[in-house]
């Protein structure tokens, strides 16, 4: 039918994407979309989720040109073709030809239940392989296959069960959330002020009940007086119980929203009745007391999840958006604001005092001191001075400095931590999904215990004056929601107090695998040590004088980033470093490096690998604490550079906690077997074993594995990555490759050893409160259910049960976001 008035009217009291009239108790704040400077209404978070994505893909001019309205989302059986835009348009999803990847923000997260009813849709979605929401920071984690499923249909998915989803943005991400707690204030206000004044009325009849002083026609508009204030707090107070009970049904799953909607509507529902026909109880001041107490457990809920979430989200928002580019220096020092991510390397940049840094960096001019409290835990400002890099997203907190880009924002230190932060939220801890699926039967066994209930006394009394209440008064004591809470907000705590002192965990089951670690194997070089060797002397074994073999060392090492390549070239530099190069470079993991320098073919590394090419090695170097690097010539012995690294000054102390903590403590070195003892000896560790491979140390813990061993691995560098992988759970130090971190179960982002016993520390504490709060959770349920079924707990008593059992449950996983 063709419209008689314009599509594009903002006075129109219709949804401005499908026409359709908007509810009578809307949110209008929390369903707009800016569409060409305008901010228009929609009718719900389905139509304003397809409208920012035409927004966000720059198509505002469909809005402009169409000729009728886009299907309602309610209407709509087919995904509607605007969300289609995503498929073709959007290249964040194009990571590779079979499997995706992405994250998304959903809007409308109230509680665990939203997060069990979303994972449970996606999952029965084809072509989805896994979907994980994150409770504490609310970002959707979506793999699926590119053959079967499409980003629309996940969209589709989620837009079909009333939750607007949009690909990540950090800014509109913050937005979003700021509104939904603006929401949960407005909605707690209502119920609050509804509740204290219902009271008001229904006092008087509790005080008159036993004297009869209050006659009919009073007590009657007191009733009366009562509907009409508790219709605030059921039309608009109560909605995310309506709209979570709704979204549930619609899935076809009992969410735990269920049970609650069931018993503010039977509640009310049957004080109505009796307010109309003037016979029977009311509980108006129940059902206002129910919202009002569960609306301060969610509040508190979502705070608790936003407090634990902040330090992850400080991240996510530190590498600025823009940077200062110096684009003629250093002819010209005008600067010429540009966006980060078009950095290119070797750009110039000046960064001001109080600015983020934009993109990793050397300083090329000035000095000032870097606060790297987000990258590291570490609170004291660093001095840096020209020549000294810096990573981005640490903040300038001295004087103005001119630095030039080394790597891109988008391969940022930050950034990089970011990517580490995103794969965190890929997953969920065991002990969580095994929550979950006990709350989502909880609450079909509750409602049928409830029914059960209501037949007995409906039977026993021979009417529902008793059953009712009963069955009321069982629907809301209960609480699921508890048990869906006990793991997650425990875990988001302890990841929070974790991030701000320095350790970033990434993996899902890391608390709970570290607690319950039998053995703890750590490498030497960059672990146990601080990774920065120097060199200390240099032993000719050839005719080629020492200085030759530095050169040439230095030349083979120039691309490496080994902390014992960056002595060697360190000590090269100092000594006059000549502009000498490698060619046909190749690496060998753990054994050295082989290239051509002058059209002679060297090798570096350990004795072993340098007799492929030198023949017979020399004897034993005899030196005390070194780590021994030889260099030869096809043919010829030329050096054998000895280098020495200190023990960091809380290894002790890590190796001392582990072993009182009853846990076997393992030294496996890739270094000469002799040193890797003497240091395993000095520091107490009775299984040492040096010389080994990274195959070899795979092989390693794959065998303690194989005995029934629980293995912790710490290390550090490119040749731990493998065995870091293997490890029930693993560390890797923030000073250490890439490769490994990424391999890595935590990185210790402020470098230090004594983080991992820490780390032990509040797995430890984590547990205890999981546990603690999995055994209030299940105490509470099994003891308060069956006292409601009873007749012992009227409905306001059990509200007040369910509502105290959620706090509980949050206020006592907040104490883990107390450092100790």
């Amino acid at each position: 039918m063709p419209h008689t008035t314009p599509l594009n009217d903002p006075a129109l009291a219709t949804c401005y994407h499908c026409g359709q009239p908007l509810p009578d108790v809307v949110d209008h704040a929390a369903w707009t979309v800016g569409i060409a400077g305008v901010s228009h209404i929609m009718c719900c978070p389905g139509c304003a989720a397809v409208a920012q994505t035409i927004v966000d893909l720059g198509q505002e001019s469909y809005y402009r040109d169409r000729t009728a309205y886009a299907a309602s989302a309610d209407g709509a059986q087919q995904l509607p073709p605007e969300l289609q835009l995503y498929d073709n348009a959007d290249p964040r999803f194009a990571l590779d030809e079979d499997s995706r990847e992405s994250i998304f923000t959903v809007e409308g997260i109230r509680c665990a239940a939203c997060v069990w009813l979303i994972e449970q849709r996606l999952a029965r979605l084809p072509g989805v392989d896994s979907a994980q929401l994150n409770v504490a920071t609310e970002k959707l984690y979506v793999r699926w296959r590119s053959d079967a499923c499409k980003p629309g249909d996940i969209l589709g998915a989620l837009h079909t069960i009333g939750y607007a989803a949009y690909p990540y943005d950090a800014g509109r991400h913050a937005d979003q959330q700021q509104r939904a707690a603006k929401t949960l204030g407005r909605q707690l206000f209502v119920a609050g002020l509804s509740m204290m004044q219902v009271m008001m009325y229904v006092a008087p009849s509790y005080l008159a009940h036993d004297d009869g002083t209050l006659d009919d026609s009073m007590a009657s508009l007191m009733r009366w007086a009562s509907l009409l204030l508790t219709l605030p707090a059921i039309c608009y107070a109560a909605l995310p119980f309506w709209r979570g009970a709704w979204a549930s049904l619609r899935a076809r799953a009992l969410g735990m929203d269920v049970p609650v909607a069931l018993g503010i509507a039977a509640a009310f529902g049957a004080s109505v009745i009796a307010t109309f026909s003037g016979k029977g109880e009311v509980w108006f001041d129940s059902v206002t007391m129910f919202i009002f107490l569960l609306l301060c457990s969610r509040y508190l809920e979502l705070r608790a999840r936003r407090k634990a979430g902040a330090a992850l989200e400080r991240l996510q928002h530190a590498l600025p958006a823009s940077a200062s580019l110096l684009e003629n220096y250093p002819a010209s020092r005008a600067a010429t604001i540009v966006r980060a991510a078009a950095l290119a390397v070797d750009n110039i940049i000046v960064i001001k005092p109080g600015e983020a840094v934009a993109a990793d960096s050397v300083i090329i001019e000035g000095r000032t001191s870097l606060d790297l409290s987000l990258l590291s835990g570490e609170s004291a400002p660093v001095p840096k001075n020209a020549g000294d890099a810096i990573p981005g997203g640490a903040i300038n907190a001295g004087g103005m400095v001119i630095a030039r880009v080394t790597r891109k924002a988008q391969d940022s230190t930050l950034s990089d931590l970011v990517k580490l932060i995103n794969r965190a939220g890929g997953e969920k801890p065991r002990i969580s999904l095994w929550a979950d699926r006990v709350a989502a039967w909880f609450v079909a066994g509750l409602l049928l215990f409830a029914l059960a209930a209501f037949g007995f006394w409906y039977w026993h009394d021979g009417g529902i004056t008793r059953a009712w209440p009963i069955a009321i008064a069982v629907l809301v004591v209960s609480c699921p929601c508890a048990l869906s809470l006990a793991t997650p907000t425990a875990l988001a705590a302890a990841t929070d107090n974790l991030l701000r002192q320095g350790v970033l965990v990434t993996g899902p089951q890391t608390l709970e695998t570290l607690h319950r670690t039998t053995h703890v194997v750590l490498d030497k070089t960059g672990t146990l040590t601080w990774g920065r060797p120097v060199l200390q002397g240099i032993q000719e074994l050839g005719a080629m004088r020492a200085d030759f073999c530095l050169q040439v060392a230095a030349a083979l090492e120039a691309g490496s980033a080994h902390p014992l390549a960056r002595a060697i070239t360190d000590a090269a530099d100092e000594a006059g470093r000549q502009n000498w190069s490698a060619c046909m470079l190749t690496e060998t993991a753990g054994c050295g490096l082989e290239g051509t320098v002058h059209n002679r073919r060297y090798r570096l590394g350990s004795a072993q690998f340098v007799a492929g090419i030198s023949g017979l090695p020399p004897e034993r170097i005899a030196a005390d604490g070194v780590t021994p690097v030889y260099l030869g010539v096809e043919g010829q012995w030329l050096a054998c550079l000895q280098l020495r690294d200190g023990l960091r000054p809380d290894a002790q102390e890590t190796v001392d906690y582990f072993r009182r903590a009853g846990k076997t403590v393992v030294l496996v070195s890739g270094d000469d077997d002799v040193l890797a003892r003497r240091v395993g000896d000095q520091l107490g560790i009775e299984t040492t074993v040096g010389g080994y491979l990274p195959a070899d140390k795979l092989n390693f813990v794959q065998q303690m594995q194989r005995r029934g061993c629980v293995v912790a691995m710490i290390g550090d560098g490119i040749n731990d990555a493998a065995v870091l992988g293997a490890a029930d759970v693993s560390f890797a130090m923030g000073s250490g490759a890439a490769l490994a971190q990424a391999h890595a179960d935590a990185v210790l982002l402020n470098g230090r050893l004594g983080a991992v016993a820490d780390s032990a520390r509040v797995a430890e504490r984590t547990m205890r409160i999981i546990r603690q709060n999995l055994g209030w959770a299940t105490i509470y349920n099994v003891t308060a259910i069956p006292a409601a079924a009873l007749g012992l707990l009227n409905p306001w008593l059990s509200g007040v049960g369910m509502a105290l059992s959620s706090a509980v449950v949050v206020l006592n996983a907040l104490r883990l976001r107390k450092v100790c």
